[in-house]
């Protein structure tokens, strides 16, 4: 596969490189310094059609493609890849919704998701059902109309700040993931609170919360789909999450490998460029060579979820060799640097510590690599 961007690819990724550059780029590292949500650039992201790109037209979205997508998330990360993180969240929320809620669902929750006017975050996760997603405890209790959910959800990016969450429960003591049911809960229902906010080495304008439910009533018309179906929801965002994560890091490894290429072209030592030093020079080739290999492998993941709509290996594969040649050359960045990369200065350090977490969020590189041994094994 040749992947050369079309017309309208190349008109998107121009729109939202120039927004970067000048609206985010400029006030990554203070949101960095602050820990602060920078809530207040989501309605111009939104304007930009990049709070719908999983939604039909017909409830204002762009419905972009799966490659589009990964292009539009790639450009974003070479600014601040906290803000890919929490929009592509937004954005499975209300792709989750799009795809299988029903008419009213969509009717209420997409426009406002679309313009901006409510950010939608999700709440799987607990103290003990990270991998193994279906050991969720959390419960949902039917009561006449409503539900009664009860107990405590870990890691969701934007729980102290999002409006709504689509929230997995267990609404029955099926084993695995068979009683897990999908809601729709809105941060004003009352029994919903906000926990621990979590201090982390990055992402620190991606907030990631404690979020509590304590006879939290939800009305039966917020289930996603019937009873049991809540996992099959959940994991069916889970190629084009990791295909997402995937170009998140190759957009951040390569504005890193340019920080360093051009620092290395002006720094001079020994009376001459240090990119003139054939150690350097390997290690820019190095970190251009995997920089193209993760971009082919994650645009090639999104291009066939847009032909069969799935790519579990491919998506695996794209996810765990991207973030982790993101983590090799952001820390090979600050090593071209010397002491101007490890000072907060400059931006590397800050994509250094960012980009961890993506080998770890979106399935573990350790459980990318297990989905792939699976289906090597069953070819």
């Amino acid at each position: 596969m040749f992947f050369e961007l079309d017309a309208e690819q190349q008109a998107i990724q121009s729109t939202v490189a120039r927004f970067a550059r000048e609206q985010i780029a400029p006030h990554a590292s203070a949101w960095d310094e602050e820990s602060r949500f920078p809530r207040e650039i989501f309605a111009p992201l939104a304007e930009l059609g990049l709070a719908g790109m999983n939604v039909p037209e017909a409830y204002g979205g762009t419905e972009l493609s799966k490659l589009t997508t990964a292009i539009v998330y790639e450009t974003v990360a070479g600014s601040d890849l906290s803000t890919v993180v929490w929009l592509a969240v937004h954005n499975m929320v209300a792709g989750i919704i799009a795809r299988f809620g029903d008419v009213e669902q969509q009717s209420r929750y997409l426009p406002r998701l679309v313009a901006g006017e409510m950010l939608g975050a999700f709440s799987l996760s607990e103290a003990g059902a990270g991998s193994d997603a279906a050991a969720l405890r959390a419960t949902a209790r039917r009561d006449g109309e409503h539900y009664v959910l009860n107990g405590t959800k870990l890691w969701v990016t934007s729980g102290n700040v999002a409006d709504v969450f689509v929230v997995m429960a267990r609404t029955s003591e099926v084993k695995g993931g068979g009683g897990i049911s999908a809601f729709i809960v809105e941060a004003k229902t009352p029994g919903f609170s906000v926990g621990k906010v979590e201090r982390k080495m990055g992402l620190h304008a991606s907030p990631t919360a404690e979020l509590i439910f304590t006879d939290c009533r939800i009305p039966v018309a917020n289930r996603i789909g019937a009873e049991g179906q809540g996992l099959r929801i959940a994991l069916s965002a889970l190629d084009g999450g990791r295909v997402n994560v995937g170009a998140g890091a190759v957009g951040t490894a390569q504005a890193a490998m340019e920080i360093a290429r051009d620092y290395a072209r002006e720094r001079r030592q020994f009376g001459q460029s240090v990119a003139d030093f054939q150690g350097i020079q390997f290690m820019l080739a190095d970190m251009a060579m995997n920089i193209d290999a993760a971009r082919l492998l994650v645009y090639r993941a999104a291009a066939l979820l847009d032909a069969k709509g799935v790519a579990t290996r491919e998506a695996a594969e794209a996810k765990c060799f991207a973030t982790d040649m993101a983590m090799r050359v952001t820390t090979d960045a600050v090593q071209v640097l010397g002491g101007a990369g490890y000072v907060r200065d400059w931006p590397l350090e800050r994509m250094m510590r960012d980009v961890k977490v993506t080998q770890i969020f979106e399935g573990t590189n350790q459980i990318q690599r297990v989905v792939i041994a699976r289906a090597l094994l069953k070819s």
